[in-house]
């Protein structure tokens, strides 16, 4: 099976770390996000894993290229996306993208089944399926409902919503790369509403897998200390 990594972000919400350290090396415990997404597909038996790269790329490409932990685990190809692609844009620029192929970004921390996601993807017969987290979200400020008359009818304090959104994993069919014109700028959401438009079907797959986008400060935070703490997928050493 084929996957492919967003790695090419420039990761402005981790400034300053960033400026000069590509986002998917930044370390969770005693290894870089991309080493622990790498492992995690693997294990579920990926065999080719194409990297779309562009910020920092020459680091991206020493640190997989060099490591003898990992260079020996898949095939590995590197994709310069030398204008910006967003999203989406980037997969169109990548030969050799056939039948079913899997698509994450680079910064991302999960323990989430590639394998069954795949299965799910399959039996649905869908164009793109997406890996789903149901995440809260606490709104730190009082809610109040009013009548047409103007009158308070319930006041919440600080409420928590449950949304259903994306892990920045996805699992393609590769007739949805014929909504993706050659060379444009296309973020996930528009393909999304191409496919949708199209009368094609876009499936969900839910899981309650550990899940954490370490483009968010809050998160890599959170992260650091599931991994000293011996939780999550960084906490699992694997033999270099």
């Amino acid at each position: 099976m084929q996957a492919v990594i967003l790695a090419g972000g420039k990761g402005r919400r981790l400034a300053p770390y960033t400026a000069a350290f590509p986002k998917p090396l930044v370390p969770v415990g005693d290894r870089a996000v991309l080493e622990v997404l790498i492992r995690g597909l693997v294990a579920s038996g990926f065999v080719e894993i194409v990297l779309s790269v562009d910020h920092l790329a020459e680091l991206i490409m020493a640190y997989v290229e060099g490591h003898p932990g990992l260079r020996s685990l898949a095939r590995f190809r590197f994709v310069r996306d030398e204008n910006p692609g967003g999203t989406a844009g980037p997969l169109r620029r990548i030969e050799g993208l056939e039948g079913t192929f899997l698509v994450a970004n680079g910064d991302l921390l999960t323990s989430l089944d590639f394998a069954s996601l795949v299965a799910h993807h399959r039996a649905t017969g869908a164009a793109i399926t997406v890996a789903v987290h149901r995440k809260p979200v606490k709104l730190g400020l009082g809610v109040l409902e009013i009548d047409d008359g103007g009158r308070i009818t319930r006041y919440a304090e600080k409420p928590e919503f449950l949304y259903d959104v994306s892990m920045g994993v996805y699992v393609y069919d590769a007739r949805a790369l014929a909504h993706i014109a050659p060379g444009e700028y296309l973020d996930f959401p528009d393909l999304v509403a191409r496919l949708l438009a199209a009368g094609d079907t876009v499936a969900a797959y839910r899981t309650d897998a550990y899940w954490l986008d370490i483009g968010n400060p809050d998160d890599y935070a959170r992260a650091q200390d599931d991994a000293a703490a011996g939780r999550g997928p960084a906490a699992v050493r694997s033999e270099r």
